[in-house]
């Protein structure tokens, strides 16, 4: 009788807890968007007053004052800092994606993303932001580490970008352009100077943890040296991935120096392989990635144009600064733009 008594309360309990953690998450999500919407209608507010008969002149001083009078009423989170974060978020956003994004972000997400200028990368991170639920370190990382400029499709025409982004809920239309990059940043390996495409492969198992992370996220290892046997003949695949979201295999193949024609035609072997001997019920055609360790854009924008299964991307051992990464991502746009105006 104890014992089903113990038992029975343990389950009421269980259940108790469980409504009142769901009731917390509702409350935690209404609280936060609350408080976004309070803070961009401040912001909103302020803006417009002070653009009244040329406030702006001295609208510092007059927001300085106004932040000690309400830190005195309402507390620290209206500093002169705070406000001013407000204003400029404010100002980057409009009202009608504030209280779209507020249910999933939070005020600091909005003051990353308010930093952005372009609209079409605010929108590609605040999208990304929310698809792989990215905390705001997480965040600020991506903006810092240049993601946009490196995802592979921010060379291609804005309604291409858009269409992708949205399209983001429905895991069956993620668009493996916003999957890979065009360009990757190994700075951690601390590889030599002259090094081997095998010492790169050891160097990248032997921190796989944040080789999967600069991948990106959905990304899991399956196998090294992949043995693939056509024509009692042995072939072997450097790496195999399998991605989770997009439920396909991913084939990396490591290089020394540029890409080169003969690379697409041996990752073609690979992949036709894979799709005859890997792939199980549910899953899309395998996707080959070939990291080549210097770029030719226009030599793979050439042979690549239209070929969505193949994807080729520089490898990089060492961080260059933000301004190699915008000079890569406008030539690289500058050629996609002249190949299209060919073929019309």
């Amino acid at each position: 009788m104890k014992e089903e008594i113990i038992s029975q309360s343990e389950a009421l309990f269980k259940g108790i807890e469980q409504l009142i953690e769901t009731a917390r998450r509702r409350v935690a999500v209404f609280v936060n968007a609350e408080t976004t919407m309070l803070y961009w209608q401040i912001g909103d507010y302020i803006n417009r007053e002070l653009l009244k008969e040329d406030r702006g002149i001295y609208g510092a001083k007059i927001l300085a004052t106004v932040s000690q009078d309400l830190m005195k009423t309402f507390g620290k989170g209206y500093s002169y800092s705070a406000l001013t974060r407000m204003c400029k978020v404010a100002k980057s956003f409009d009202f009608e994606i504030v209280a779209t994004l507020s249910q999933q972000l939070s005020w600091s997400h909005f003051i990353e993303l308010g930093t952005i200028e372009n609209p079409i990368k605010k929108e590609f991170y605040s999208k990304l932001c929310i698809y792989e639920k990215w905390n705001v370190r997480s965040l600020r990382d991506k903006i810092d580490s240049m993601v946009f400029e490196r995802t592979a499709i921010s060379s291609k025409p804005e309604q291409t970008i858009k269409l992708a982004l949205s399209n983001l809920k429905n895991e069956d239309t993620l668009d493996p352009e916003l999957v890979f990059r065009d360009t990757y940043v190994l700075d951690f390996l601390n590889l030599p100077q002259a090094f081997k495409e095998k010492d790169l492969e050891t160097a990248l198992l032997k921190n796989l943890q944040q080789f999967i992370m600069e991948l990106g996220n959905g990304f899991a290892f399956l196998e090294r040296q992949k043995r693939i046997a056509v024509d009692s003949v042995d072939y072997h695949l450097d790496l195999l991935f399998y991605h989770r979201k997009l439920k396909r295999l991913v084939a990396i193949d490591l290089k020394l120096g540029k890409f080169k024609p003969e690379h697409k035609a041996q990752m073609e072997l690979y992949l036709r392989w894979l799709q005859k001997n890997e792939v199980q019920e549910g899953e899309g055609s395998p996707i080959g990635l070939l990291l080549c360790s210097e770029g030719n854009t226009e030599h793979i924008e050439l042979l690549m144009l239209d070929q969505k299964e193949i994807k080729v991307a520089q490898y990089l051992t060492e961080l260059p600064d933000k301004k190699w990464f915008a000079d890569k991502l406008h030539r690289a746009m500058e050629i996609a733009k002249s190949i299209q105006t060919t073929e019309k």
